[in-house]
C-alpha cells in the first residue's frame, strides 16, 4: 500500500478520545453526502417513473396522429385518405372515426359524454383494452339486442352503471326544437376502463360506428378524423414530418404529443426542475468537506509537522488528505446509492408510497431507475467531494514544518 494511502486510512478510521467532535463532524459529513446522493437517486427515479407511466397511459389510450379538417366539416372522402395513409412508411394502421357529444342516462341519472364511434368487429386502435377494470371491451349486438357500449370508470360511477346495465344515448346536431328532436338510441354497458386520468375516465364512451352515424347524422364514408397507429413510437417524429409536408389544407394532421401537450409540458418540467432542486444537496454537502478536512488538518497539525521532518514531501502531505476527503465522499456515495436501491425495490415491491390517483393519474408512486443517473450522480458526487477536498489539502501541505511541531504549546 502506498504510504499516502496507508496514512490517509490510519488517520480516517482513528477513534482517539481527544477527537471526538472530529469524528462527529466526519460522520455528519458522510451522513450529508449520502442523503443528497439518496434524495437525487430517489427523485431521479420517481421522476422518470412518473413520465413512463403517464406517457404509457396516454399513448395506450390515444392514438399516435389524427388527420382533421380546419373547419368543423367532417373528412368527407375518408375512404379515399385512409387508402393514401396506408401505404405511408412506418403506419401500421389507419381507421375513420366519429367524434360527436352526447348525453348519456343509466336510470335516472344523467352525464354529458363525448362519444367515438369505431368498427364494433375491430375496435379501436388505442390500446384501451389493458385498462378494462369490470366487464369486456366488446361492441358487438349483445343477447339483449342492444350493442354494447364501453366508458369512462369516473363516467360509470357517476351513473352508477354496472357491465350489464342499459344505457340511453342522446345526441343532436344544431339548436333543439320541436321539429330537431335528439337521437336517441339504447346500449348495454359492456366494459368499464380506468387509466386514472381524468379525461379520459371521466366523460368518454366508445360505441359502434354504426351507431354513431345515426346518433350523429353522418353517412359513409364521411367521417370526423382519421386515426393513424405507426409502427414504433421511435418512428412519430418521422412520421409527423412526413404527415406536415404531404397531407394538403384542408386537412392537418396532429400527433398525441400536440394533443396532449399540456401534460407531457407538466412531465417535462418535473423531470427538469426536480433534479435541479435536490441536486443542491449533493453540491451543499459537498462542499460542507472544506470545513470537514480542514478540522482534520487542523487536528492533525503536529502529525504534519513530524511526516514533513521524517521526509515527506507537500505532494504527499496533500495527497493524505485529498483521500481522507476521498473517503468521506465515497463511503458517503455507498451509503446514498444503497438506500436509493432499497427505496426503489421496497417501493416497485410494496408500494409503500401511495398517491391520489385524482391529482396524479395514478395510485402509487412510480419508480423507474436507470443506470445512467446512478453512474452520472456517482461521478459528479465524486468529482465535488475531491475539489472540495482540494483546498485544505493545499492548505495542510504548505504548513512550516518547524511552526506546527510546537502548535497548542
Amino acid at each position: 500500500m502506498k504510504f499516502e494511502w496507508f496514512v490517509a486510512r490510519r488517520y480516517f478510521s482513528s477513534n482517539r478520545k481527544d477527537a471526538s467532535f472530529l469524528s462527529f463532524i466526519k460522520f455528519m459529513a458522510i451522513g450529508g453526502v449520502a442523503l443528497g446522493v439518496a434524495g437525487l437517486l430517489i427523485a431521479l427515479s420517481v421522476v422518470h417513473g412518473f413520465k413512463n407511466v403517464i406517457e404509457e397511459k396516454i399513448l395506450g389510450f390515444g392514438t399516435h396522429f389524427t388527420i382533421e379538417t380546419y373547419s368543423e366539416m367532417p373528412v368527407f372522402r375518408a375512404d379515399t385518405l385512409v387508402t393514401w395513409l396506408e401505404q405511408v412508411p412506418n403506419v401500421e394502421a389507419v381507421q375513420p372515426v366519429l367524434y360527436g357529444q352526447g348525453m348519456v342516462q343509466a336510470g335516472d341519472r344523467v352525464e354529458g359524454t363525448f362519444l367515438k364511434g369505431v368498427p364494433a368487429e375491430t375496435g379501436d386502435l388505442s390500446d384501451i383494452r389493458d385498462y378494462i377494470t369490470h366487464g369486456s371491451y366488446d361492441l358487438s349486438v349483445q343477447n339483449s339486442g342492444r350493442p354494447g357500449i364501453v366508458m369512462g370508470a369516473r363516467l360509470a360511477r357517476n351513473l352508477d352503471a354496472l357491465p350489464g346495465s342499459s344505457v340511453f344515448v342522446y345526441a343532436i346536431q344544431g339548436t333543439p326544437s320541436a321539429s330537431n328532436l335528439p337521437e336517441i338510441q339504447q346500449f348495454e354497458l359492456t366494459g368499464i376502463y380506468q387509466t386514472g386520468i381524468d379525461r379520459f375516465d371521466d366523460v368518454f364512451a366508445l360505441i359502434p360506428i354504426s351507431s354513431a352515424r345515426v346518433l350523429l347524422g353522418m353517412n359513409p364514408p364521411a367521417a370526423s378524423q382519421i386515426d393513424i397507429q405507426v409502427n414504433s413510437v421511435a418512428n412519430i417524429e418521422s412520421v409527423g414530418m412526413y404527415l406536415r409536408e404531404n397531407v394538403d389544407f384542408p386537412y392537418y394532421s396532429q400527433s398525441i404529443y400536440q394533443r396532449y401537450s399540456n401534460i407531457f409540458a407538466w412531465i417535462n418540467l418535473q423531470e427538469q426542475t426536480i433534479p435541479l432542486v435536490i441536486g443542491v444537496m449533493i453540491i451543499v454537502a459537498a462542499f460542507n468537506l472544506i470545513g470537514t478536512v480542514l478540522m482534520m488538518v487542523l487536528e492533525r497539525v503536529k502529525d504534519i509537522g513530524i511526516l514533513k521532518m521524517m521526509g515527506s514531501t507537500d505532494k504527499q502531505i496533500r495527497n493524505i488528505f485529498l483521500i481522507e476527503g476521498f473517503f468521506v465522499g465515497a463511503i458517503g456515495l455507498v451509503i446514498g446509492v444503497s438506500i436509493a436501491v432499497l427505496f426503489n425495490y421496497l417501493q416497485a415491491e410494496f408500494a409503500i408510497i401511495p398517491l391520489s390517483e385524482e391529482n396524479y393519474y395514478m395510485s402509487t408512486a412510480p419508480v423507474s431507475p436507470r443506470l445512467s443517473d446512478f453512474l452520472i450522480v456517482s461521478g459528479i458526487t465524486m468529482t465535488l467531494c475531491l475539489l472540495a477536498s482540494w483546498l485544505p489539502a493545499k492548505v495542510a501541505s504548505r504548513l512550516n514544518p518547524l511552526s506546527v511541531t510546537s502548535f497548542g504549546q
